[in-house]
């Protein structure tokens, strides 16, 4: 019996552990959060061009690496902050592990516009955008071997995609 007393405060402790870690552990996991496409084959040639989204953003990717973007929203949780920059910057494909990744840097801030309207009750506290800005859109392909370029927003467990596609002419 003595031995048995003498195992409850580690049961004790190991519990609490268990209890503090737990959450810590779920929101950490090694396969929460998206790891690419595993697209490879993509080149900056390919990807330069107009693109849209269907919010209305609009993104030229320049052969000569320079970018003009007209709305485009903050990614994973700046997302929420709801604004929406236009400027120029530049661009790069690079390629990584789990796939071709391009980054898009806003330097010059031309136009900020909101898309969350402050009406009546609503918290006019939303932070200042940002003066200057990187996205990182996944490259993957659609059914017709075609290039798309998304980024995720939002909170990182949903998954929510901001895609653009190859602008369509008018």
């Amino acid at each position: 019996m003595a031995g048995g007393s003498r195992l409850c405060p580690w049961r004790a402790v190991l519990g609490v552990l268990m209890v503090v870690a737990a959450p810590l552990t779920g929101c950490a996991g090694p396969y929460q959060y998206y790891e690419g496409t595993g697209i490879h084959d993509a080149t900056a040639a390919e990807a330069a061009g107009d693109w849209e989204n269907v919010e209305g953003t609009r993104m030229e990717l320049r052969k000569d690496g320079t970018a003009l973007l007209e709305k485009l929203d903050g990614q994973n949780f700046d997302f929420e902050d709801g604004w929406r920059l236009s400027g120029t910057g530049t661009w790069q494909l690079t390629d990584g592990e789990g796939g071709q990744v391009i980054r898009v840097a806003l330097t010059t801030r031309t136009r900020i516009e909101r898309r969350l309207s402050l009406a009546a009750g609503a918290d006019p506290s939303l932070p200042e955008p940002p003066s200057a800005y990187s996205w990182y859109f996944h490259v993957d392909r659609d059914q017709h071997q075609g290039l798309v370029l998304f980024f995720m927003y939002g909170d990182p467990d949903i998954k929510n995609t901001y895609v653009m596609t190859r602008e369509t002419e008018s």
